[in-house]
């Protein structure tokens, strides 16, 4: 008996959803389609048809800025990439599931074992840059390509420039 009910209970649902979704005509003889336009779906006021962007992808962040220069022979961060790295700090001290590998370079002047060297120096200086702000040990990785993986090929100072580098790196987003 009850499965009785339930086939003419899908059998009647079935037949209203292929009403439904017919046309009908109105008084003029005219079809009277009804046309359904997807506009996203909408929860609270929040479209969440769109997936909503990543601090670290949003241009206007500070933290879709990922590159720190150095000046030649040098480890010391310049103070116009202090904003940068507080940017980054912060971002890791709120996610602390986050990771961020340090990876610093250098330009083709020096001995490989020197540049390998100057680069470990560099991204060192941006770690403990952000351990001083409160960022703990697990979440950085330093490592160092030295010149091996130049952003700028050339052999004048503009490359040279570009290669004097600490990129900010999240492996696990």
């Amino acid at each position: 008996m009850n499965k009785r009910i339930a086939q003419l209970a899908v059998i009647g649902f079935s037949s209203l959803a292929l009403i439904s979704c017919g046309s009908f005509s109105a008084k003029d003889g005219s079809d009277q389609s009804a046309v359904v336009e997807d506009k996203g779906i909408y929860a609270g006021g929040i479209d969440v048809s769109e997936p909503a962007i990543s601090p670290l992808d949003d241009p206007s962040s500070l933290l879709s800025k990922r590159t720190i220069y150095f000046d030649l022979d040098q480890s010391n961060i310049k103070p116009e990439y202090r904003e940068i790295i507080d940017a980054h700090t912060r971002y890791l001290s709120d996610n602390p599931s986050m990771r961020v590998e340090l990876i610093g370079h250098c330009d083709e002047r020096g001995t490989p074992e020197y540049n390998l060297a100057l680069g470990e120096r560099r991204a060192k200086a941006v770690s403990q840059s952000m351990r001083v702000l409160g960022v703990p040990y697990n979440q950085l990785k330093t490592n160092s390509y030295g010149e091996e993986q130049p952003a700028a090929l050339g052999h004048n100072e503009a490359a040279w420039a570009r290669n004097r580098r600490v990129e900010i790196l999240y492996p696990n987003r």
